[in-house]
């Protein structure tokens, strides 16, 4: 169980677990992040929302998928002697799974016995509707959707999602594998997958053809590294060799990002998710196939993303539909370099989830902060707005202004980002602790709690994000581990005066690492990180040992590239990695077009969500500022703006 356990970890975010599976990759990430099971996190900004999760989220999740024909789609297909129709779309399977991921992922910390048995009742009805040859798509089992899925199995696949759907199941098999130790999903997700490996490669007789929306592909990888299988390792990479192929077959284009090979990609476009989940699957590639040409590729996307199509939230996607010159009409995109527009920007939660784990398999690639400083940016802003507080009311698009009346829904007719925050949020805790090569440990987010990794047991005091102190003290070192290893502490981004890592956001009055302040068992240390983003204290720890980073939070003004045609004439405000914005629940109904002086100061100040308080920002002019991630809980669809007019 404690090897399943560690297993657990960036199976989860980046394929790159320890534990018995990472054993059998003949080539694996370099860097691996602590196990599932290995963290606890005990108050704080995180504490509450994975509790609202296990709490709430869950269970609306699974309340909302027994309402709607999600799960009954597949108990018709259990019991199909006995006739039943398919109800909803074509793609709703893919949530089903994605909830009992995050069943998994929650069962894993609580042992909770009828969740338990009700996700292996669950289960039984998903194996219950595979097909005898590993088939596993309710809408085409029920007869539904035609119209869309074609009259035979894979004869649409640019639409079908029949293979975006088994990716998710997957995902969810080996999550629910590697928290249980039970192979019952397991056994659904390896019938189905050689199916595929059947059906799809460069073999005579084979289809060369891939999916429509990418997921597939990153799951195949996950699958390989549970269960040792190199085909599935080399079918996710045909899936993504074969795209952008006109050559071979007909492509559906840049919405799919099916326009050109992967490799020859430069430019992040079209769908935000699709092509997110595409990066992460290119990102695993290079890593367990050990591929250079992939990391090359997947490194060149994330500059064009974090240079020039990048929300200053960590939001990716700008416009729900959109004419682009050179590729048509796109949705819910990438679009051109710089079109960042405020009012109308799309920015799904889904892509923010996708954007997180991108980054997060990018850092255990290549050990550098960088990746982690948008992966914060995300997690604190992008992603955290798309949840409400009490965890059961949920933004599609996250836009960074409204004066349209946008508020939190309780479930959507397409409700993948309610289903994707239950499995995503479980896996925060495991970002925020890595080890590398020579017992390296790698401090990245900082979070109240403890860790056991690598032999080595540390805990951790901190207020973060709302107060840059915090605290690591080395509790204890197995027997066996060696005492003489490099800790690497990092310093983020915000903290030395870039709010991304590109010149698309300038702070006014940049940060420097000369106000951070580090110590060593009140021993002060230089805080100038390396090329790396990390300062590494390398030396002998004992238990006892405490290291202390204080991480100045000025209120910083930050200004737009000038491209960002949406942003000139205006200011953001960010403290530490979190992004304010005006709200019209302190600003008398009116924060839409609210003015900031460029030289306004401000003063601290609190405000009330339910039994909590949480800071806020009040300008010498009387303009109220919140955290951006906090707008919408008290006063649903009031107005609110990010990015403020300059007087």
């Amino acid at each position: 169980m404690r090897a399943r356990a560690a297993a657990l970890a960036l199976s989860l975010a980046c394929a790159c677990p320890g534990g018995a599976q990472a054993a059998r990759a003949a080539a694996d990430y370099p860097i691996r992040a602590a196990g599932l099971l290995d963290v606890r996190v005990s108050e704080g900004f995180w504490a509450d929302r994975l509790a609202t999760n296990r709490l709430v989220t869950l269970a609306t999740d699974f309340a909302r998928c027994n309402e709607t024909p999600r799960i009954a789609n597949f108990t018709n297909c259990a019991a199909r002697a006995k006739g039943g129709k398919f109800g909803g779309i074509y793609f709703d399977d893919s949530d089903v799974y994605k909830v009992m991921e995050g069943a998994a992922y929650v069962w894993a910390g609580t042992r909770d016995p009828a969740l338990a048995s009700y996700m292996d009742w669950l289960i039984g009805q998903v194996a219950g509707a595979q097909e005898p040859d590993g088939y596993l798509y309710t809408a085409r089992t029920l007869g539904g959707h035609r119209e869309i899925d074609g009259t035979a199995r894979w004869e649409n696949l640019s639409y079908s999602h029949e293979l975006y759907n088994p990716g998710h199941m997957i995902e969810a098999a080996v999550a629910w594998y590697e928290a249980t130790g039970k192979t019952n999903f397991l056994a659904v997700a390896v019938r189905n997958a050689d199916l595929l490996d059947r059906t799809f490669g460069w073999e005579p007789g084979k289809l060369r053809m891939t999916s429509g929306h990418q997921e597939v592909e990153l799951a195949l990888c996950r699958l390989y590294r549970a269960t040792g299988e190199a085909r599935y390792l080399r079918l996710a990479k045909f899936l993504l060799d074969v795209r952008g192929r006109p050559d071979l077959r007909e492509t559906f284009g840049p919405d799919s990002q099916d326009h050109k090979p992967v490799l020859e990609q430069e430019e992040a476009i079209g769908h935000a998710v699709r092509a997110n989940y595409m990066y992460c699957a290119m990102t695993d590639v290079a890593a367990l196939a050990g591929d250079r040409r992939y990391a090359e590729a997947v490194k060149r996307l994330w500059e064009d993303v974090v240079g020039r199509k990048m929300y200053l939230t960590g939001g990716v996607g700008a416009r729900h539909c959109h004419d682009v010159p050179g590729y048509g009409t796109l949705h819910e995109a990438y679009n051109a370099a710089y079109d960042l527009p405020n009012d109308e920007a799309y920015n799904e939660t889904c892509a923010a989830i996708a954007t997180a784990l991108w980054n997060q398999r990018l850092f255990c690639l290549t050990g550098e902060a960088k990746y982690v400083d948008v992966l914060e940016r995300v997690l604190y802003n992008g992603f955290a707005s798309g949840i409400s507080l009490t965890g059961d009311e949920f933004f599609y698009p996250n836009p960074l202004a409204n004066n349209r009346g946008y508020r939190r829904s309780k479930w959507f007719g397409c409700s993948c980002c309610p289903v994707n925050d239950v499995r995503f949020i479980p896996q925060v805790p495991t970002f925020a602790y890595a080890a590398g090569g020579r017992g390296a440990l790698y401090w990245n987010l900082f979070m109240s709690g403890s860790v056991e990794i690598d032999g080595a047991k540390l805990a951790c005091e901190t207020k973060y994000p709302w107060d840059g102190r915090a605290s690591l003290r080395v509790l204890e070192l197995a027997a066996g581990r060696r005492p003489e290893f490099a800790l690497k502490v990092r310093i983020p981004g915000w903290a030395r005066g870039r709010s991304l890592p590109s010149d698309l956001y300038e702070q006014l009055e940049p940060a420097s690492a000369a106000d951070v302040r580090l110590s060593v068992n009140g021993r002060p240390e230089k805080a100038e990180p390396g090329e790396d983003g990390y300062v590494a204290l390398d030396r002998a720890w004992s238990a006892g040992d405490t290291v202390e980073l204080v991480l100045p939070m000025a209120v910083r003004r930050v200004r737009a590239h000038p491209s960002v045609a949406a942003d000139r004439g205006r200011l953001a405000v960010e403290r530490g990695p979190v992004v304010y914005c005006a709200e019209g629940a302190d600003n008398g109904g009116k924060a839409h077009d609210a003015v900031l002086p460029a030289d306004a100061s401000f003063k601290a100040g609190s405000i009330a969500i339910g039994d909590r308080t949480y800071p806020s920002l009040q300008a010498s002019t009387g303009l109220v500022l919140v955290p951006y991630c906090l707008w919408g809980n008290r006063q649903p669809g009031n107005e609110m703006q990010v990015w403020l007019r300059e007087r």
